[in-house]
């Protein structure tokens, strides 16, 4: 094993997971950034497998990519999967206690990944939501590298590392399915590459755009004279209740009736991946009918109640 005394510090690393349907052939990207500026990349594809699950194995191999360095030192890993964080941080605890079984008595879906999860985290690891497809530079890399696996578009990785890939088995089979234990061979010896530090400092640029921009936008609001305001929440009052009535009687719906329900452009919905939050609501491709995509809204806080039973 490498001791990092006189290595670059890893600072934080990124994690993505993609499906081209769910289950389906999927992808996984991990990013990871040190100190100096250098940046290393991971991924690789599953022929069978569901976005949750790619989610996790990006979230293992960076884990153990992190174990096999040697290092000590507390590290952020940023993932958009909101799924991967409670399950890690939460739900894990609860359903050890009861032999991994959900409320309904259940077996609890990703157990073989999840075990793993748990032995590889640590007090090391902070766990950091990050919102997908927002510009955020480490998360749009990962999702490309993870996309790319995914469609069988294999990306060009940025090796700082010497890691022998071919070595790595991560062939999945679906959800419902237990695949082999994942197998890293990992021997981190640093060469003589770097990249600028700009992409770190794009980075820091991104969120604070983001905030100008959201703060500029409430002041915007703000200068509106009250009765349009008030116009304006009770059309959101009722843009949520619809949704909600969506979410409870199980309706599935076409990319372009949820960008007019999120007021966005078609491609905004369909750029997102298969599964993303939006406000109060988990929304999920479903399948293709002829040239339209179907999804399906589903309550985040009563997913969140079941899964930490």
């Amino acid at each position: 094993m490498l001791t990092m005394s006189s290595q670059p510090k890893i600072q934080s690393i990124y994690t993505d997971g993609a499906c081209t349907g769910n289950p389906g052939p999927g992808g996984w990207g991990v990013v990871v950034y040190f100190d100096d500026g250098s940046i290393h990349e991971l991924g690789d594809a599953s022929t069978k497998t569901t976005n949750n699950r790619m989610e996790m194995q990006a979230a293992i191999a960076a884990l153990k990519f992190l174990e096999s360095s040697g290092q000590n030192k507390p590290i952020t890993l940023y993932t958009d999967s909101e799924y991967l964080i409670n399950c890690v941080t939460k739900w894990v605890k609860g359903w050890k206690r009861k032999g991994w079984k959900k409320s309904d008595g259940k077996p609890v879906l990703n157990q073989d990944l999840l075990q793993i999860l748990d032995n590889l985290n640590s007090q090391q690891i902070k766990w950091q939501h990050v919102r997908g497809h927002a510009g955020n530079i480490g998360n749009e890399r990962c999702d490309e590298i993870a996309r790319g696996f995914a469609t069988g578009k294999i990306p060009s990785l940025k090796q700082m590392l010497d890691i022998n890939i071919s070595d790595v088995n991560f062939e999945q089979k679906a959800e419902v399915e237990v695949p082999s234990t994942t197998n890293l061979h990992i021997k981190p010896t640093i060469i003589n590459k770097k990249i600028h530090n700009s992409s770190l400092e794009l980075d820091t640029n991104n969120t604070k755009i983001m905030e100008s921009s959201s703060a500029t936008a409430t002041l915007q609001n703000e200068e509106l004279p009250r009765e349009t305001r008030v116009s304006q929440l009770r059309s959101l009052v009722e843009t949520l209740r619809i949704s909600d009535e969506i979410a409870a009687k199980g309706y599935l719906i076409t990319s372009s009736e949820l960008a007019d329900l999120m007021n966005v452009h078609a491609s905004a919905v369909t750029s997102r991946g298969d599964q993303w939050r939006w406000r109060n609501w988990i929304v999920s491709r479903v399948r293709r009918e002829g040239n339209q995509i179907l999804w399906e809204l589903e309550r985040a806080d009563k997913l969140d109640d079941l899964e930490g039973e």
